[in-house]
C-alpha cells in the first residue's frame, strides 16, 4: 500500500470537481440569461410567443379540450356524456335498442333513462343496481347514486270535432 494513495473520498477532486464546478457554471448562466431575457420582454410590451414553444401557443384541439375540461371542473359530467355515447356497449345491443339515456343530473347524480315499453323499463329496473356498479367502474366511485327509469309517454291526446272552444283538454273540467 502507498503513501499516495489516501483511500476512498467522498468529495470530487481533480477532474471530476472540475466538472461539478463547469456544470454549476453553466446551470447557474442558464439562470441569470432566462431571467434576463424575461426582464427584456417585458420591457417590449410583454411576454410574446417567439421560436420556442410556450403556453400561448396554439394547441391541437383534443388536448386543448382536456385543458379546458379540466379547468373547469366538468369531468364527470364529460365522463356521463362519454357513456352515453357508448351506451350500447356498457348495456348490450338489444337494451340500447329499448332504452335511451334521458339527461345526467350532476347535482343528484342520477342518470334518467327513457325506454320504450313497460316490459324493457321493468328489466332495466331490475338491472338497474349491477348497471351502477358498472358505470362507477367506469366513471369513478359515486358518479352515478341511481338509475331514473322513465316508462315510455302514452299516446298523444287528439281532440275531436266537439271539442269546446277555449277547453284545455280533458282535465279542465276538474277543478
Amino acid at each position: 500500500m502507498s503513501t499516495d494513495d489516501p483511500g476512498p473520498r467522498k468529495e470530487p477532486y481533480g477532474v471530476d470537481l472540475a466538472r461539478v464546478a463547469l456544470r454549476a457554471a453553466k446551470e447557474a448562466a442558464r439562470a441569470r440569461g432566462d431571467a434576463a431575457q424575461q426582464r427584456k420582454q417585458a420591457r417590449r410590451g410583454g411576454l410574446r410567443s417567439g421560436a420556442r414553444a410556450d403556453g400561448r401557443d396554439p394547441m391541437p384541439l383534443g388536448p386543448a379540450i382536456n385543458r379546458l375540461i379540466t379547468e373547469r371542473g366538468w369531468e364527470t359530467p364529460a365522463a356521463v356524456g362519454g357513456v352515453m355515447g357508448r351506451w350500447p356497449e356498457i348495456v348490450g345491443e338489444d337494451l340500447a335498442k329499448h332504452c335511451v339515456p334521458e339527461r345526467y343530473d350532476e347535482d343528484e347524480r342520477v342518470l334518467v333513462v327513457q325506454c320504450d315499453s313497460t316490459a324493457w323499463a321493468t328489466q332495466l329496473r331490475h338491472l338497474a343496481p349491477a348497471l351502477v356498479a358498472r358505470l362507477n367502474e367506469d366513471l369513478g366511485h359515486g358518479s352515478v347514486r341511481m338509475i331514473k327509469v322513465l316508462n315510455p309517454g302514452g299516446p298523444a291526446r287528439r281532440y275531436g270535432p266537439l271539442r269546446a272552444p277555449g277547453s284545455t283538454g280533458p282535465g279542465d273540467t276538474y277543478g
